[in-house]
């Protein structure tokens, strides 16, 4: 009989309290709010304190559009090469969690995200079966799920890395190509070498500090070809005679500030 009752008064708040957050709000059970409250929002979120409705869906959680609401129009974001596909993505919890401490920033960059949204529009615009789609649409939602019951319950997303051909999957380039160092150099496929979870490329070494083929890699900044490398540049080296391609003349391989001869020197 026990049992019996605990069922019922179970389903009787499992039901009864997402319909009445619904119609009035979080602020309709105060008591509630406060008994499965995960933790303090970021700052950035502070005024939303208590007012779960805002962001949370009951049965649901929180959904895209709920983000959407303040940040649909957050210009300096959607301006940014590197931000710019948050116009488009429609996925927000996997890289961003609230709940995890008030001097906590709510995003860390997961590539896996990206790789996932992507797989999900290549099947959907696919010759693939309807079947198919559905059960990939099913396990993107259940994964979705799961990573918002995650940030509820105050873990932050940390980023996941990606086999190989997830991230053959990824435009890095579309990115990042405004900060690649190489300047296209290496081409568009930034995976090649790098890993999604660091730029440092695991097991990379330098050529010998002796070598003398820099150009094959390296492009001088523009103002080497300007008079800016006979006044300044080569006067700094003591290289009077350097031409702009012989970079070991005057760089050292550790950084390009460390000069032969001279040290540490920034004058930019």
């Amino acid at each position: 009989m026990l049992y019996l009752v605990l069922g019922i008064l179970g389903a009787a708040i499992a039901v009864g309290v997402p319909m009445v957050v619904y119609r009035s709000g979080s602020e309709a059970l105060p008591l509630w709010r406060d008994a499965v409250d995960p933790g303090p929002l970021s700052a950035a979120h502070a005024f939303l304190e208590g007012r779960c409705g805002d962001c949370h869906t009951p049965n649901r959680g929180v959904q895209p559009v709920a983000c959407l609401t303040c940040h649909a129009t957050d210009m300096p974001t959607l301006a940014r090469q590197s931000t710019a596909f948050h116009a488009s993505i429609g996925e927000c919890s996997g890289c961003h969690a609230e709940h995890v401490g008030v001097d906590r920033r709510p995003t860390i960059m997961d590539h896996a995200v990206l790789a996932s949204v992507g797989a999900s529009r290549a099947a959907a615009s696919s010759h693939r079966t309807v079947a198919e789609t559905r059960v990939d649409a099913a396990m993107a939602r259940l994964r979705s799920i799961l990573d918002e019951a995650a940030a509820d319950l105050g873990a932050s997303p940390t980023p996941r890395p990606l086999p190989k051909e997830a991230q053959a999957a990824l435009d890095c380039n579309g990115c990042h190509s405004n900060r690649d160092p190489h300047r296209t150099l290496f081409g568009r496929d930034c995976q090649d070498c790098h890993d999604v979870l660091a730029w440092r490329v695991a097991g990379y070494r330098h050529p010998s500090p002796t070598s003398q083929d820099c150009a094959q890699c390296h492009r001088a900044p523009p103002s080497h070809y300007m008079m800016h490398f006979e006044m300044v540049s080569q006067m700094v080296a003591g290289q009077h005679h350097a031409r702009v391609e012989q970079c070991y003349l005057c760089h050292q391989t550790d950084a390009w500030n460390d000069i032969r001869g001279v040290g540490w020197y920034k004058h930019h």
